[in-house]
């Protein structure tokens, strides 16, 4: 079964405050196919992180189509919430998340029978990391001319 690994990671400086998410999308080699990273506007930490994730599963939509249904989807978060949320251990009790968390049920459902979730450290998170960092920073950068 064809392989694909994901790193997300999503951030606000201030909670809430300016947001930016980060995905890294590879084959099963660990070899790089995309990348994402974008400012989201104000949002909670929590929020972030479910929009990455939601915006990386769209883009593999896009790349993939029909094929996701086939493959094995490995999604690694440094968000042990956000994990745990997914894999079912943790209900979702914050009303502004729910409504992510059913937007990604909703492509599971459709498109991604074949999905991993696991927490991993930040460090090794560092590359999706970047990536919201990077689009934070252009967003203040850009707001402050």
């Amino acid at each position: 079964m064809e392989k694909i690994i994901i790193y997300t990671d999503g951030g606000a400086r201030g909670n809430p405050g300016p947001a930016g998410i980060g995905a890294v999308v590879m084959d099963g080699e660990g070899k790089v196919l995309k990348e994402i990273s974008q400012y989201i506007g104000k949002a909670t930490n929590n929020f972030a992180e479910y929009e990455a994730l939601i915006r990386a599963f769209e883009l593999i939509t896009r790349l993939y189509g029909a094929k996701l249904r086939d493959m094995e989807i490995d999604v690694r978060m440094d968000s042990e919430l956000v994990v745990r949320q997914l894999s079912g251990q943790y209900k979702v009790k914050e009303p502004g998340l729910k409504g992510q968390f059913a937007r990604i049920g909703m492509l599971r459902m459709s498109e991604m029978p074949n999905i991993l979730f696991s927490h991993v450290p930040r460090e090794k998170n560092a590359h999706a990391d970047k990536l919201v960092n990077k689009a934070i920073d252009a967003a203040i950068d850009e707001a402050s001319k």
